[in-house]
């Protein structure tokens, strides 16, 4: 186990909205101190596929997928927060999901997990919270199914986090994402290796495929045209097969697709995909309307990005203006990187200042809606 890495162990059972599990487990690490008042924890969601390895630490120096966000002096700075990354439920990085034993049977669960859903992954965050004795928080952030769940978070527990940061996330799954998700998972399904679930080796072709697909939604079709052009491999790489990779565009989706088998579970991104689909806000309350106005957030920031795909821009509007309500503080960013839904992960210079001014700065006066 990484040396950062902290488990929470769930006693009993925990209900699921499909079903229950015993003695779950939660992967998570965390950075800072909590403070005396104990009023200055931050919970972090991530995305599909992380862990919950954000940042380097004195535990563990290697690099974090949010690394230069996280940290002393960094715009979440470690030296005023204490900050609280989850791997999600679901996931194969510590925390219990389909590849994990299920101690009825003391075989993988595969697909007995019950189907997860994007409250189950916020309930089991609000685990590891109530665990650490933490009442209150400053704040709940997550980007791209992160931020799906930090919403979820403060729809479930109003009086839990003061502060709500969404990036790249939204209300609910629209058709388009829906349908790249949907062709990922039947690739995946599509490899005999799969095997209805029961494989010993991961089914390859079928993971290779789904994340290939993956990196053309979570990019753009300019950054690719800047990145790549129509350059091609060079001769020294190239096989002779004459439907072999021969541009260099090729070359990088194939090198993330090969590093992407190796470290994720093929049923883990089943199930964790499916709970993007299956999230819509207006589960709790009827509609997409009523469902944000349960949110209990003071404090919100929502940012978009112009050339996302997979969770475009007007779905972030749409958050932004469903949130006005209720005396919060709103503002909504609309950013023109051309580096799609995983600018979050790349574009620092534009997400930067935005997160380290929602976390050190005042912002406008409540029920206002801030757009830049």
């Amino acid at each position: 186990m990484p040396p950062a890495r902290k488990i929470h162990h769930i006693a009993g059972s925990f209900k699921m909205r499909n079903g229950v599990l015993q003695d779950p487990e939660v992967a998570y690490e965390t950075w800072g101190q909590l403070n005396y008042q104990q009023d200055n924890a931050i919970l972090l969601f991530t995305g599909l596929s992380p862990s919950a390895h954000a940042a380097s630490s004195t535990l563990d120096h290697s690099t974090g997928w949010w690394e230069q966000m996280i940290g002393e002096d960094k715009p979440i700075d470690t030296d005023k927060y204490f900050v609280i990354c989850v791997n999600s439920l679901g996931s194969c990085f510590g925390s219990t999901g389909p590849a994990s034993i299920n101690p009825a049977t003391g075989e993988r669960y595969r697909l007995d997990f019950p189907v997860l859903t994007i409250e189950d992954i916020a309930h089991a965050g609000q685990s590891v919270v109530n665990a650490l004795g933490i009442k209150k928080l400053h704040a709940v952030i997550g980007a791209s199914m992160g931020g799906m769940t930090s919403i979820a978070h403060s729809i479930l527990y109003p009086d839990v986090a003061d502060g709500l940061v969404s990036i790249s996330g939204a209300a609910r799954a629209q058709p388009f994402s829906i349908a790249v998700r949907s062709l990922q998972r039947e690739m995946i399904r599509s490899d005999d290796g799969w095997n209805n679930g029961q494989y010993d080796q991961p089914p390859s072709t079928g993971m290779k495929l789904a994340r290939k697909l993956g990196m053309l939604s979570y990019r753009s079709a300019a950054e690719f045209t800047k990145r790549f052009g129509r350059e091609r491999v060079p001769e020294e790489r190239q096989t002779g097969n004459p439907f072999d990779i021969d541009f260099e565009v090729e070359s990088y989706l194939d090198a993330h697709a090969r590093k992407f088998i190796g470290s994720f579970d093929a049923n883990c991104y089943l199930y964790l995909s499916r709970a993007m689909d299956l999230f819509d806000v207006a589960d709790h309350g009827g509609s997409v309307e009523h469902g944000l106005n349960r949110v209990g957030a003071r404090r919100v920031m929502v940012i978009g990005v112009k050339t996302d795909l997979l969770f475009p821009l007007w779905q972030q509007r749409e958050l932004a203006e469903g949130l006005r309500g209720n005396q919060r503080e709103v503002s909504f960013h609309a950013l023109d990187s051309i580096q799609g839904h995983d600018a979050f992960l790349v574009d620092m210079d534009q997400f930067r200042p935005l997160i380290c001014d929602f976390f050190n700065c005042s912002m406008n006066q409540p029920g206002q809606l801030r757009s830049i």
